[in-house]
């Protein structure tokens, strides 16, 4: 294994035999290494760390969110769960339409779905956890009722919200004390939050579903607005489904099926495969032109076909053939970039994403999520629950598989990864951050399996994204490459924020030791035992 050179900036490998918790929140990180310390498996940590993040990352995740998480038990093929919210039983597409709705208002009502994390949560501890839920949450708790610091990346993402922030009262009073957000060392507490928790912690998911938490939530989204009802809230449930998977480099990458965008990731990989990314013969320039291109067939697929498989019928073994594939690559020239125009479907941000391993190989993939940041700042304070704005994600136009349906669940982007070799996991990893993640699973995998980097050193490469007509890159990027870019038709341009945010654990069978690498972009950390 290569060394990094230690007279550069950057970060070591994190390196354990006794388990792993590696998430983008040192006080996540810590909780979920506070968990398997005690007896907890790799489900106990995973929940406990998202927990956490809920109370200290406010503005990327919370139990007025979403989840999806994929595990292996002690080595075994992994499983799936669904933790997404669907839509009030009275969002019929017509109501939308009859109204000239063009698309839903990211921070109206109408783009809160019922949240699904808790009922995922509370499953996925009942099925596989070790530790009770007042147990797990006790940490989520504490930093909810007395208070948690600054750090910051999320002082920096924080302040950026503002306008967010200000539209509804609430939320304001609450996250921009004194008209302005926390700085960096600033303390926040939010107890409506931790008293939530408790509930939930003393009698389970119907604390949250069922009673006055749900009423309350019910009065806030109805008051501006909303088609919700209690009923819609009791009716709440998360799903075991199949993981879909593809062949890359003599691996078997796993994701979450659709609603999700996981289905995009393996298109894209199946894509560069055949374009053999790590060829001497690529320039840096081609490596990112071919990405790019991989990436508009992948989520021009995407926005036209993927949606909620229990109202539409998606091809996913259609978007995984060999003949579709060859038919992308056939369309990808080294010379000149494809216009959006050129592909034959229709066109059409802010997540938390851990993973653990433990001492008996148990591994958790684990992604929770707001979706934009903040959500829909539709904030309750009699709940401390700050809701999602999943729902935006909705078309309005009947007929269209994405359409808004009664209990219908959105396309979603928040996917996690999971990656084995020879019939055994390998590897659980994500790189959160709003559509970008699928190309981002795409990226990381390709640095790991075509360049042979570790964990750590593929989540440092500098990343790109060919999205909305543009092709963002990172400023590690060097110019004449961006030149070279626009040359070839790109509309590029710097990206002002960081591109997602990577999490993976290396499991090295043989050795048997743990490699984990977390995000220099986020201010997290992998801790072992």
């Amino acid at each position: 294994m290569i060394v990094r050179d230690f007279s550069k900036p950057g970060r070591s490998l994190t390196i354990g035999d006794g388990g792993m918790v590696c998430t983008s929140h040192p006080a996540a990180s810590s909780a979920g290494l506070e968990l398997l310390r005690a007896g907890g498996n790799a489900m106990d940590a995973a929940i406990a760390a998202v927990a956490v993040q809920c109370v200290v990352e406010p503005h990327m995740t919370g139990i007025g969110g979403d989840c999806f998480a994929l595990f292996s038990r002690m080595g075994e093929a992994p499983v799936a769960i669904d933790g997404s919210g669907r839509a009030p039983a009275a969002a019929d597409v017509s109501w939308y339409a009859e109204r000239g709705f063009k698309d839903i208002p990211p921070e109206s009502p109408h783009a809160v779905t019922i949240p699904g994390a808790i009922a995922a949560w509370c499953r996925l501890n009942a099925d596989y956890g070790n530790k009770s839920m007042a147990e797990i949450l006790a940490p989520a708790i504490r930093l909810a009722e007395g208070g948690m610091r600054v750090t910051p990346r999320v002082a920096w993402d924080w302040g950026r919200q503002l306008a967010r922030l200000s539209h509804d009262p609430d939320a304001r009073n609450l996250f921009l004390p004194g008209g302005r957000a926390p700085e960096v060392g600033d303390l926040f507490r939010n107890p409506a939050l931790g008293g939530t928790l408790r509930k939930i912690a003393e009698k389970g998911p119907q604390a949250f579903y069922e009673g006055e938490v749900a009423r309350s939530l019910t009065r806030k989204l109805r008051s501006a607005g909303g088609l919700h009802t209690e009923q819609d809230f009791a009716a709440a449930r998360s799903d075991y489904t199949s993981p879909i998977s593809t062949r890359y480099r003599d691996h078997d990458v796993y994701e979450c099926p659709p609603a999700g965008q996981g289905l995009a990731a393996l298109m894209i990989l199946r894509t560069i495969e055949g374009l053999d990314l790590a060829d001497a013969r690529h320039s840096e320039a081609d490596r990112i032109h071919f990405m790019a291109e991989a990436t508009k067939a992948a989520y021009r697929a995407r926005d036209a076909y993927f949606a909620d498989p229990a109202h539409v019928d998606v091809a996913v073994d259609r978007f995984l053939s060999d003949a579709y594939t060859d038919n992308v690559r056939a369309r990808i020239k080294r010379e000149r970039a494809t216009a959006p125009d050129d592909w034959d479907e229709a066109e059409h941000k802010d997540t938390v994403y851990l993973c653990v391993v433990d001492r008996d190989l148990n591994a958790v993939s684990f992604i929770n999520s707001l979706f934009h940041a903040f959500g829909s700042g539709i904030f309750d304070p009699e709940t401390g629950v700050m809701l999602q704005n999943r729902g935006s994600s909705f078309r309005t136009t009947p007929g269209h598989p994405n359409a808004i349906a009664p209990n219908k669940r959105p396309m979603h982007t928040i996917i996690p990864g999971f990656l084995c070799r020879d019939g055994r996991p390998v590897m659980p990893f994500g790189v959160m951050g709003g559509h970008y993640q699928a190309t981002g699973h795409a990226h990381f995998i390709s640095q790991l399996l075509d360049w042979g980097r570790n964990v750590q050193e593929a989540s440092d490469e500098p990343r790109t994204f060919a999205f909305d007509g543009k092709l963002a890159l990172e400023r590690t990027i060097a110019p004449e490459i961006k030149d070279d870019l626009a040359g070839r038709g790109h509309v590029t341009e710097w990206s002002e924020p960081p591109m997602g945010g990577a999490q993976a654990i290396w499991i090295d069978h043989e050795r048997g030791v743990l490699l984990g690498g977390s995000d220099h972009r986020k201010d997290g950390l992998a801790l072992a035992l």
